[in-house]
């Protein structure tokens, strides 16, 4: 009882502690926004200062919370419905080039604990499956963790689903209606290394014209960027495709999603609209057996970090800083709408003088006198002006000091813990006729111990444990030989 008090009061006190660094830190921290937007809006800026891939949200919510309609930018607009090569560039290489065969991945060589096969989109027509990449995958500049594998040869990589995957937000080596279904030879597999991700959509034929042969392509991933479309078997020129039942699409696409402003609002008010910003459509002519297309994206504002990359860099043109979001944008990507909702397209017409400002001479010598070195609160009270208090007050560090001495406390209680538990163990080891031992001995019974059987196969024993119950088994499970 003594040593479980002893615990509770070194956790109480961290507990404490850390509350008390929590409320310092805001008070701190507690400056406001440029703009003036509500509070939802704030925990959007706070998770958009995160690392990419911490940034990116779980948005899997489906379309019905709303209606979604798919248009392209509207004309007034800086981008066009074309391939304007500001965000990859490609090549094609046909059946000769020695490239073709070097960028087709083998799934057949590799181990089958390699690769998988789809069991649900081998079997069936016109459906999509979520798989989870192992990178973060660069699509238009965005970090993405997943995507949809779709049986009409196409990945989804929008972040929020809807019936309508076919129209953008695609990376479609060969997008048409195929059904797997049909033969038990098509099959879609996948594999990831954790540098590749590989989808294949193995001896698949269109739908209602199975007869005309199958078809072998792929769609490859690096985890630099780079997209890989390698055709195996193609044997219809994709001009005598149907687009009739199903889109006939080649190439890659990205769109954002916006709301309806209030003059344009219908009887739904949660109506969005996705615009289709960018599109890259390759000569299908090209497309035949035994050839392939790379795409290599180009640097993107996105990529910026700082506010001086961001206006000086000479990879990137049109970028304009956001300070009250802490990114780089040209203003047309898949966060656009937030940077409406924060008055960004006003705010990053700036400079980076404007959200650094210069300090006179007479208050940065004094601030050098009294912060000889760098201070938690340094990044936060860098656009407030130089108080007397920063100027004579002497660095504080008893947060420090706190934190030091309860994280001392804390280990200091698990190793008494872990102390008193070989000791006690040791005790009954050397006295089993004692009481307590003896007890114990005496009420362990399969209700609180799982049943072990024990196999002497001539090297060591082996056992293995077998799922507890209500009840006594007298059921078990044998352990393997092991010579």
């Amino acid at each position: 009882m003594g040593l479980c008090a002893v615990l509770l009061i070194c956790l109480s006190q961290a507990e404490l502690g850390r509350v008390w660094a929590q409320e310092g830190e805001d008070a701190l921290s507690r400056t406001p926004l440029g703009t003036d937007v509500d509070p939802s809006g704030f925990h959007r800026t706070r998770r958009d200062q995160q690392t990419p891939h911490k940034r990116r949200e779980a948005r899997n919510t489906q379309a019905e919370s709303g209606g979604v309609d798919i248009n392209p930018l509207p004309d007034n607009t800086s981008r066009i419905l074309e391939d304007s090569k500001n965000y990859y560039r490609w090549e094609s290489f046909g059946p000769t080039d020695r490239r073709t065969e070097d960028l087709w991945v083998d799934l057949n060589s590799l181990h089958k604990s390699q690769v998988r096969i789809h069991g649900i989109l081998s079997n069936t027509h016109r459906q999509a499956a979520r798989v989870a990449l192992s990178f973060d995958f660069p699509f238009y500049g965005h970090y993405l963790r997943q995507i949809i594998v779709a049986t009409g040869g196409f990945i989804f990589m929008g972040e929020i689903t809807h019936r309508m995957l076919t129209a953008t937000q695609y990376v479609a080596p060969l997008m048409a209606n195929f059904d797997p279904s049909f033969s038990k030879n098509s099959t879609v597999r996948y594999s990831d290394n954790g540098n590749l991700f590989v989808v294949q959509w193995d001896k698949v034929r269109l739908k209602d014209r199975e007869t005309e042969g199958a078809f072998t392509f792929q769609a490859a991933l690096h985890k630099n960027g780079n997209i890989i479309f390698n055709y195996r078997d193609v044997p219809v020129p994709v001009e005598k495709m149907n687009s009739t039942e199903h889109p006939v699409k080649v190439g890659l696409s990205d769109a954002f999603m916006s709301f309806l402003s209030s003059t344009q609002l219908s009887a739904d008010p949660k109506r969005r609209t996705i615009y289709e910003y960018h599109r890259v459509e390759i000569d299908t002519t090209k497309i035949v057996s035994r050839s392939a297309f790379e795409f290599i994206p180009l640097p993107t504002c996105l990529q910026h970090t700082s506010c001086e990359l961001c206006l000086t860099s000479n990879l990137t043109t049109g970028c304009g800083w956001c300070n009250t979001l802490q990114r780089c944008s040209d203003g047309i990507d898949r966060h656009r709408q937030e940077w409406l909702d924060y008055n960004c397209p006003e705010e990053s017409k700036g400079t980076c003088e404007d959200y650094n400002p210069i300090l006179p001479e007479g208050s940065m010598s004094a601030f050098n006198q009294s912060s000889p070195g760098p201070t938690p609160s340094s990044a936060v009270l860098e656009n407030q002006p130089v108080t007397r208090d920063l100027q004579t007050g002497p660095p504080k560090h008893k947060g420090i000091t706190e934190n030091t001495a309860i994280i001392a406390g804390v280990v200091a209680a698990l190793a008494l813990l872990v102390a008193l538990t070989l000791l006690a163990v040791y005790y009954i080891n050397t006295h089993p006729t004692v009481a307590p031992p003896f007890y114990l001995m005496q009420r362990r019974t399969n209700n609180y111990w799982p049943s072990m059987k024990f196999r002497n196969q001539g090297c060591h024993s082996s056992y293995a444990e077998v799922e507890l119950g209500g009840h006594e088994k007298e059921g078990f499970i044998e352990a393997e030989q092991c010579c």
